[in-house]
């Protein structure tokens, strides 16, 4: 049975998706050395197991509660955040963070959070609320979830929660929910110039400054290498299913269209000033291959290991402005002024991870 035009395009779509999930799970497992909270090596699986236990009695009524295996599905921005707990007389004396993957801008503003129990019963503990800081959202949850469950296992010695357990109910959490369904559905049904303005706006303000909810190379290594949890990681979830399932229905550059953050800022800014530069159509084609050649000399850094510290510069991290290094600060500011002349330059001539999109889509 011979396949038409369109269902051989399909089928190389879907190949194409395939590859682009293979090449993160190869950089995941080149930086992590693991794939969804798995070692890729049985020795070191088994070492894991044999040499780190949830509970360490330290003598005199005191022990400490290891959360590296109990907390093993709790991601923040970048991988796991295990955790050590220190109990005496069933109060908490320290919480002290173990080696991990966290960007350390993020992670050492979120540390700020390790002393706020030290002092409480595990009662007290367990029933207490801590917000989280501002500027490092995804390191604060990971850090407040951990201790969560180490209290937990603390006062029954097994970890029993429900299912929702873990979801965020703060008014951030769920606005940022709410916008990124909005942006997930209604497009696809509203077409109104006026919706889409509005909907833009709360992309870069809610999913954007207030969220830090976007889409990078980082979190997608750390959604490989750590698994997703679902429930505690709704929003970016469905900011996957945009990037990644949608173009499998024929909706493509969908997530760069209508739900990134840094994307919907640049048209924003290109809409408002309305200035745009015409460039040549041969020098379009230029910088497209730049984009091209930037992204496979980037890709082949991760492969080879030679440098995984790019991923640190994508400028969506600007968003989270307490926590961002100057530099992607920097970077960011240029392609927002850049944007008041050229259509979204970023997105068009640069970005790493809408190449990657643009490759898992392509039909061709």
């Amino acid at each position: 049975m011979m396949l038409n035009d369109k269902q051989q395009g399909k089928i190389r779509q879907i190949l194409n998706f395939i590859i682009c999930f293979l090449m993160i799970f190869a950089a995941s497992i080149m930086r992590d050395g693991k794939y969804l909270g798995r070692s890729v090596s049985a020795n070191d699986a088994s070492q894991d197991s044999t040499s780190v236990s949830v509970l360490r009695e330290m003598g005199d009524n005191e022990y400490v509660i290891n959360t590296s295996d109990i907390g093993a599905d709790i991601v923040g921005y970048a991988g796991t955040v295990p955790l050590e707990i220190h109990v005496k007389d069933d109060v908490i004396v320290d919480v002290k963070a173990l080696d991990n993957t966290e960007t350390p801008d993020f992670f050492g503003a979120a540390s700020s959070l390790l002393s706020a129990w030290n002092g409480k019963t595990l009662d007290e503990a367990s029933d207490m609320h801590v917000d989280v800081v501002s500027g490092a959202t995804f390191s604060s949850k990971a850090i407040i979830q951990n201790v969560r469950r180490g209290v937990g296992y603390a006062m029954s010695n097994e970890v029993s929660e429900s299912v929702w357990s873990d979801f965020d109910f703060t008014l951030k959490n769920v606005a940022g929910l709410l916008v990124a369904l909005m942006a997930a559905i209604l497009p696809l049904f509203i077409k109104d110039k006026r919706y889409h303005l509005a909907q833009l706006t709360l992309n870069v303000v809610v999913l954007g400054f207030w969220c830090g909810a976007f889409i990078s190379y980082s979190s997608l290594m750390s959604y490989m290498s750590n698994g997703v949890n679902v429930i505690s990681l709704a929003v970016p979830c469905v900011l996957l299913v945009t990037a990644f399932v949608y173009p499998l229905f024929n909706k493509k550059t969908y997530y760069c269209a209508n739900v990134c953050p840094f994307g919907s800022l640049q048209e924003l800014v290109g809409r408002s000033v309305n200035r745009n530069i015409k460039i040549k159509s041969d020098v379009i084609k230029r910088l497209d291959l730049f984009r091209q050649y930037l992204w496979a000399a980037l890709m082949l850094c991760m492969w080879t290991g030679l440098w995984f510290g790019w991923v640190d510069y994508e400028p969506f991290s600007a968003f989270v402005v307490t926590s961002a290094s100057w530099v992607v600060i920097v970077l960011a500011l240029i392609f927002v002024v850049l944007s008041a002349f050229i259509m979204r330059p970023y997105c068009r001539f640069v970005c790493p991870i809408g190449t990657l999109l643009k490759f898992s889509q392509s039909n061709k």
